[in-house]
Parts: structure tokens; sequence; C-alpha cells
């Protein structure tokens, strides 16, 4: 899985240098850690690595969610499901 190279910056830079870190961030596709008074505060990421990492994010949710499910025993014969999911669709049609 791909994840953005990681860049430190004061937050002095947010301020002087915003132009320059937001390039960083949508071209290089770099993840640039705000810091205040030399500790972590914020991370900025360009606008599409952000929506890349919420999809991925939200698929992990899905797969675990669906892993418990069969770790639990909730779940359906794969025929069943289909057959449920074609009645569905032809009740709207």
């Amino acid at each position: 899985m791909y994840a953005p190279q990681e860049v430190i910056r004061p937050s002095a830079d947010l301020r002087n240098h915003y132009n320059e870190i937001s390039r960083q961030c949508r071209e290089k596709n770099e993840a640039v850690i705000i810091t205040v008074n030399g500790r972590g505060d914020t991370v900025s990421l360009g606008y599409e690595e952000y929506k890349r990492m919420k999809a991925r994010i939200e698929l992990l949710e899905v797969l675990a969610e669906a892993d418990e499910d069969v770790k639990y025993g909730r779940v359906a014969p794969m025929k069943d499901t289909f057959d449920d999911l074609r009645s569905l669709l032809e009740d709207k049609t």
C-alpha cells in the first residue's frame, strides 16, 4: 500500500510559504507535518491524496466488518444472497 512521503515544517512556514507547501502536497504527494513549538500539530495533504486515503480507510472498515461477520457466523449461502438480490431488483422494475 502506498503512503505519501512525510516532510516536517514549522507553523510559520504555513503562513509564510503556503504556496510552496500546497505544491509539495499536490505535486509531490507529500504529507506535510506542521509543528508548533517543535511538536507535531497538523498534517496537510493534497486533496486527491486525502480522497485516496479516505477511500482506503472506508474499504478497510468494510472488510473488517465482513471479517467479523464471518468470525461470528453471520453469513448466508451465496445462492440465497443472490436470489434475494435478484428478487429485490425484479421488484423495482
